[in-house]
């Protein structure tokens, strides 16, 4: 286990906000708007879960991006991506699905399914100024090339971004210095995991099954239960994770962390940029078809 000596405590409990989006959408928004500034570099985090067609089967029609990354790992379901850089991929149970928007394009993601459990989360990542109108990238990354890892302690590691004990994740960032970790408890082993953590990088956690607890450098332990985000607060040097007492069912969490870009952010919907000018830019090259 990856050595942590002062772990960083719970600074709040998020439950998000129950939004729709693209054409009607169910989906329970955790990181907003009023979050982006405490969690920079992360700009939104959506969980969508439902086995009602009727919550998702409308899917996500054409609409544009322009200066970030969006990050969507797909839990169960499958979900079919095009965009408009002639890009296109079919997002399936465990895989993830990487965009960088850069200069901006027009995308759709439409469910491939017509019942059953559509579960997943996308997280909004910004990209640093110099980057902003770079050409845009995308990748499909399948469930079987998703790095994983066993700790001794027995909780088993996906390794979407960054590096976990040794083990190189499937996308690196030099800007924000993602982390992005999906954690699998057995509730009954009463595993622990920790990992270090630069102080400065801003990090959270996001429970989606059962109930976690987070130790800080005192030895308090503060419940996560299902469907929470907790914002770690940035004193320590790390994150120290274990099943909660008499959760219900083995536990699964993200932990998420990167690095702050410290810029202004100027957000317009789905176009993110540093000025009120750049914005006004990206919606006229939008109306006139520059975005490939």
């Amino acid at each position: 286990m990856d050595s942590v000596s002062h772990p960083r405590g719970v600074e709040r409990l998020v439950s998000g906000q129950a939004t729709s989006d693209g054409a009607g959408v169910q989906l329970t928004r955790l990181l907003t708007q009023d979050l982006q500034r405490r969690l920079d570099p992360f700009l939104m985090l959506d969980n969508f879960a439902s086995d009602d067609p009727d919550d998702y089967g409308a899917g996500f029609p054409d609409h544009p991006h322009r200066g970030f990354e969006t990050v969507t790992y797909m839990i169960s379901g499958r979900m079919r991506h095009r965009d408009s850089h002639g890009h296109e991929g079919l997002l399936q149970n465990g895989g993830v699905q990487w965009m960088t928007a850069g200069r901006g394009l027009v995308h759709s993601e439409m469910p491939e399914q017509e019942h059953g459990v559509m579960e997943g989360f996308q997280l909004w990542l910004n990209l640093p100024a110099r980057d902003k109108l770079r050409e845009p990238w995308y990748r499909d990354i399948q469930s079987a090339e998703i790095p994983e890892l066993r700790t001794p302690t027995g909780v088993t590691v996906r390794v979407i971004a960054g590096t976990c004990q040794g083990v190189a994740g499937s996308v690196q960032r030099e800007g924000t210095e993602p982390l992005y970790l999906d954690l699998h408890f057995d509730a009954a082993s009463g595993a622990a995991f920790s990992q270090p953590l630069p102080p400065a990088h801003n990090a959270f956690i996001c429970v989606y099954r059962g109930a976690l607890e987070v130790v800080d450098a005192a030895g308090r332990a503060t419940p996560v239960p299902r469907g929470r985000m907790a914002v770690l607060a940035n004193a320590g040097d790390g994150v120290l994770l274990r099943p909660a007492a008499g959760s219900p069912e083995p536990v699964r969490a993200l932990l998420i962390a990167g690095k702050p870009l410290r810029e202004p952010i100027a957000q317009y919907g789905p176009f993110v940029m540093n000025t009120r000018d750049q914005l006004l830019e990206a919606v006229e090259d939008f109306r006139n078809g520059r975005f490939g």
